[in-house]
């Protein structure tokens, strides 16, 4: 990318350790990434059909690769004044008393299902019963990753000494300390999401979750110090060792900074692996009941978000299912596949000639109950795959819209622009139809790096090169490029999403019920 940064002054390095891929870019005080190292993430294991896994110290050998690919682009090691992690959420490690892995990690796409652990005392299952959430409690005991490895895996869970996510993971090979950001504590885990630090002893998830106190990591606030890169990791990296290592936060949180969605009027949202749209709010908000707000990367802020998951995963599916041609093209060209595939919405009309998707692979909290699964309807005999990869897209738009309103609704504040981040955001008609079904101005950025740029803002202000986040952000997120809403299309998009795909998941809820019950 860069092919040489010498004097360039002191950077920040951003490790962003997505789903797909981990990234190390070099940010200047400007917020300009000098250098980018991206390597694929392709050696997820599947040891049963929905699991999903990963081993733990291949995580590590792809940050120490990608920063080594920063240093033979030309950037110094000794330009660097900070490091910072952003990664992927609930992806969980179980290391033993000396910090060494147990079991390969379970990564957040895992599917596997605990069963109950029947362990909540009396007067909490009345109450729950009495607020009508006993569902949502039993599904985080379900989720939970502890819960199944105290079922399957007992002896592993007996000899865990530290259960840390990914990122708490990361950040101890970095430092030597068992310390995580605050900001990345986003899975099945006793976490107060209003206080920003685990639960109180008396809390009722200490009873749903095979997790001890003990075994979590030391919280530090977005934007404190963790510790520092240690001998050992400066070996391993190219990193000097002593450089000072920054709490981060999670991916969409770092998102959400990297766009400048900071004030309750702006929306961020990620066309990534998981589609997400997300505010910023100084106040807790639940826009799904009972459902938290995330941690944001501003001290003591919260997301309000809700997720499509697999979202931008599906363009993934669509080129391995349907999409032999951009494969094969895009290795004679030398460019992504995912660009090949502009071709087929700029051949399409908007509204894919009646063709509709419902882009729920999984349940969506707020949008389906347990039985929740997708639906593609409306086929006739000139439909093509351009059709069908235009109503994927349009799917997820809709599916963003209706999380749209229901922060509207929740918050009593009208969303009034779009920020565009994530792989989808390159497309020019992915934009065109998100600002056609949200009608609303999008915003996009040349950098599309939001999650990177987001921690190396976080840093920025860390280092003190701004007296705080929301400075360092307005003067490092850049310019953006503006998408409007076509009239015609808004109107069509309009029609399509009140007659169609809104009142559809209802009326096939009870069959797909019937289906899960199967």
């Amino acid at each position: 990318m860069s092919t040489s940064a010498s004097g360039a002054g002191p950077m920040i390095l951003a490790i962003d350790f997505g789903t797909q891929s981990v990234r190390a870019l070099a940010y200047t005080r400007s917020g300009e990434c000098r250098a980018k190292c991206q390597i694929a993430i392709s050696d997820y294991r599947h040891p049963e059909p929905g699991w999903s896994e990963h081993e733990v110290e291949g995580f590590w050998t792809l940050l120490k690769e990608s920063c080594q690919g920063l240093w033979r682009q030309g950037i110094s090691p000794t330009e660097i004044a900070a490091v910072v992690v952003t990664t992927q959420r609930a992806t969980v490690i179980n290391l033993d008393e000396a910090g060494r892995p147990l079991r390969p990690a379970i990564v957040w796409t895992d599917q596997r299902r605990a069963p109950l652990r029947n362990r909540l005392p009396w007067y909490w299952r009345v109450l729950f019963t009495l607020l009508k959430i006993r569902p949502v409690v039993d599904n985080f005991e379900a989720e939970a990753e502890a819960n199944w490895l105290e079922r399957h895996q007992p002896d592993i869970l007996a000899r865990t000494a530290h259960y840390l996510l990914l990122s708490g993971y990361l950040n101890y090979r970095l430092t030597g300390e068992f310390r995580d950001a605050v900001g990345s504590q986003v899975g099945y885990l006793p976490f107060d999401f209003k206080k920003h630090d685990w639960c109180a002893p008396s809390d009722w998830k200490w009873h749903s979750v095979a997790v001890k106190r003990y075994m979590l990591p030391h919280l530090v606030a977005v934007g404190e110090t963790l510790g520092e890169v240690t001998a050992d990791a400066a070996e391993d990296t190219g990193l000097p060792a002593g450089v000072p290592v920054i709490a981060g936060a999670a991916d969409k949180a770092c998102e959400v900074l990297g766009v400048g969605a900071l004030s309750p009027d702006i929306a961020s949202v990620s066309c990534g692996t998981t589609a997400t749209i997300n505010t910023t709010r100084a106040r807790y908000a639940e826009v799904v009941p009972f459902m938290p707000a995330y941690p944001a990367a501003i001290p003591a802020h919260f997301n309000t978000e809700i997720q499509i998951f697999r979202g931008f995963w599906m363009v993934s599916w669509f080129l391995e299912q349907f999409g032999a041609l951009e494969r094969q093209e895009s290795v004679a060209r030398q460019v992504a596949p995912e660009v090949l595939l502009e071709a087929l919405l700029n051949e399409t009309e908007p509204g894919a000639g009646g063709l509709v998707l419902q882009p729920f692979w999984n349940p969506v909290l707020g949008e389906t109950g347990p039985e929740g699964r997708g639906s593609i309807v409306g086929f006739k005999d000139f439909h093509t795959r351009a059709h069908l990869y235009r109503a994927l897209i349009e799917g997820l738009a809709f599916a963003l819209r209706s999380g749209k309103e229901r922060i509207e609704h929740r918050t009593k504040t009208p969303i009034s622009r779009i920020r565009l981040s994530g792989g989808g955001a390159q497309s020019d008609q992915v934009a065109q139809i998100m600002a056609d079904v949200l009608n609303l101005p999008v915003e996009r950025f040349e950098d599309c790096e939001a999650s990177g740029r987001g921690a190396a803002i976080m840093a920025a202000a860390a280092l003190g090169w701004y007296p705080s986040m929301v400075a360092a952000g307005a003067a490092m997120v850049g310019k953006t490029r503006l998408t409007a809403p076509n009239a015609r299309a808004v109107a069509c998009y309009d029609s399509l999403y009140q007659t169609t795909y809104h009142p559809l998941y209802g009326r096939l809820k009870s069959l797909f019920a019937k289906q899960s019950s199967s």
